[in-house]
């Protein structure tokens, strides 16, 4: 990547534009480079095995020397998580944030054992620091997780808007609103780019308030004569905060299930985010003291995660909790997209063990936290940028982002939809495409990372959809002859017991047995060569047989 020009700056997306997740944006102006996130992103369905998905930093290799810092928006999975993988790979840069922001990053990465190396600096809102050639101003951002944050960051081109993720509501939990008197003072006071959230730009009018979740669990929870548990993201303080709430209203005690919930809830009350007193919990010992309508569970697992603590009380495999006939579940999040099929299973072995099921298609106990069309209508006339780029969305949502704007008076060659690996220059000249860098995804999965790639995945989707075959031969180095076998195994691909497969494989063993008559002791002796000729014979005969596509793998031992 060539250095930027002296007087531009250069817009840099690793991650969060064209998807939901990995958020990271590179901003680069007079040779140094300023980061703003880190996020991962939870597998996608295709990606068999892979516990996390990072974005793919490598274009920044030959580059850690000129980064400057890393300022994080807010505490989301989707724009911290990455960080414990990927901060040695950047050149160990001092990381930026909100007291929560950091408090929830500190936690992973004692995780990592990495609590005492990576430097963590509190911003304020409105509070700018010299990063130069950047300055960098946080301003207060409301969204679904507290002490959310967007920045104005200052660059000899011009000043850049970055909103992180947003709503405008004007009844938030905690009283923290996004802070429009200041976007509309650097609307006043010039502002180059816009970079803006798009994630609700479908939605027509307003995101409602967090604090309309409030009414429902009020209505809901007093009319559940047995214990009732609330699944929710664990990071979502606000939403926490009004369960704990509405509990007590209730005269129950809360039992708190789920180890990022258990650790979530501890930081935010220790950083007194999250108002609860000791009183108001229990542990299980005591759950089973008390009477049923006294209990309420705040628990993980509202995706329907195969191993979540809900997901196992659903399945009746949880040690500790179980359901009876009677017991209320809420639901208080998000259907994520690609998650649908999962949560539904999880309401259908919610409802057998005999539970009352609330969710979003019924009630109200859930609200997004992004911003919907009225309200970045708003933010682009209070802001008024000289360029925009749309971010944080799937293709679709910027290119929407992007119309809106146009709607609004911007001129079509002033905005600019992008897409990871894709560089914009932005200078004197307007904007200008540049060089395309290096993208995409680095997989974790178990303890490595990066070491699966997309032709493992494409061997595990193959071994899922067709099976596996091994063919086992042992061959006299020597001579050349064939002195076991061919033996075959097979493993999702027929019944070995069952006559068709019996016979099957029986005929795949005498085609062997004609194709290692047929060779010379020279070419059995050529194993490579060998392993080819018993793969195209077994994939002929399957194919021709069953018309599957197996994965064939040839073992050949040498005596």
């Amino acid at each position: 990547m060539s250095q930027s020009p002296e007087t531009g700056i250069r817009l840099m997306p690793l991650g969060g534009l064209g998807e939901i997740g990995l958020n990271m944006m590179a901003l680069e102006t007079q040779g140094k480079i300023l980061l703003i996130d880190c996020g991962l992103m939870f597998p996608e369905a295709y990606m068999m095995g892979v516990d996390l998905v990072l974005p793919d930093v490598t274009m920044l290799a030959d580059r850690v020397d000129d980064i400057v810092g890393l300022i994080l928006t807010h505490g989301h999975e989707d724009h911290i998580g990455a960080i414990p993988f990927l901060w040695h790979l950047l050149g160990c840069p001092v990381i930026y944030g909100t007291r929560l922001t950091l408090g929830l990053l500190h936690n992973k990465l004692k995780e990592h054992h990495l609590e005492t190396d990576v430097v963590l600096e509190t911003v304020v809102p409105r509070q700018a620091l010299d990063l130069s050639p950047f300055t960098v101003e946080p301003f207060r951002a409301a969204h679904s997780i507290v002490d959310g944050v967007g920045y104005a960051i200052g660059t000899p081109a011009g000043r850049v808007v970055h909103t992180g993720d947003f709503k405008i509501d004007q009844t938030p939990v905690d009283g923290e609103k996004t802070d429009l008197a200041r976007l509309a003072e650097l609307g006043e006071e010039g502002v180059l780019l816009l970079l803006a959230d798009s994630t609700n730009v479908e939605n027509a009018g307003y995101t409602l308030s967090e604090t309309t979740v409030a009414k429902a669990f009020a209505e809901i929870i007093p009319t559940c004569k047995r214990r009732v548990v609330v699944a929710t993201f664990s990071s979502n303080i606000h939403r926490i905060q009004q369960v704990i709430d509405a509990a007590v209203a209730g005269g129950r005690k809360v039992l708190v299930n789920g180890r990022s919930m258990v650790s979530n809830i501890a930081i935010s009350r220790q950083l007194g985010y999250l108002r609860a007193s000791d009183e108001q919990f229990i542990d299980l010992r005591e759950m089973r003291d008390l009477p049923p309508d006294k209990v309420l569970i705040l628990t993980t697992g509202s995706q329907g995660e195969p191993l979540s603590a809900l997901m196992r009380i659903a399945l009746g495999d949880h040690k500790q909790i179980a359901l009876e006939e009677g017991d209320t579940v809420i639901l208080s999040s998000k259907f994520i997209p690609g998650n649908e099929k999962a949560i539904s299973d999880l309401i259908n072995n919610l409802y057998r063990r005999g539970a009352e099921v609330f969710y979003e298609k019924t009630s109200e106990i859930h609200v997004s936290g992004h911003a919907s069309r009225e309200e970045l209508k708003l933010l682009h006339n209070l802001v008024r940028p000289r360029y925009f780029v749309p971010i944080h969305g799937e293709y679709r949502h910027l290119v929407k982002h992007r119309q809106l704007a146009i709607e609004l008076g911007m001129p079509p060659q002033d905005t600019r939809v992008l897409e990871n690996g894709q560089s914009l220059l932005i200078g004197s000249a307007g904007l200008e495409t540049g060089e395309n860098f290096e993208r995409g995804r680095v997989f974790v999965d178990g303890k490595g990372v990066g070491d699966v790639g997309s032709m493992e995945l494409r061997d595990r989707r193959h071994l899922a959809n067709h099976g596996l075959v091994i063919a086992m031969l042992a061959v006299n180095q020597s001579t050349g002859e064939v002195v076991y076998g061919p033996e075959l195994f097979t493993r999702g691909f027929v019944p070995e017991e069952e006559q068709i497969g019996e016979q099957l494989l029986e005929e795949a063993r005498q085609q062997l047995r004609e194709l290692l008559a047929e060779q010379s002791p020279e070419a059995v002796a050529d194993w490579e060569e060998l392993r080819v000729n018993v793969r195209k014979t077994l994939r002929r005969l399957f194919n021709r047989s069953l018309g599957r596509r197996p994965l064939i793998l040839p073992v050949i031992l040498e005596l």
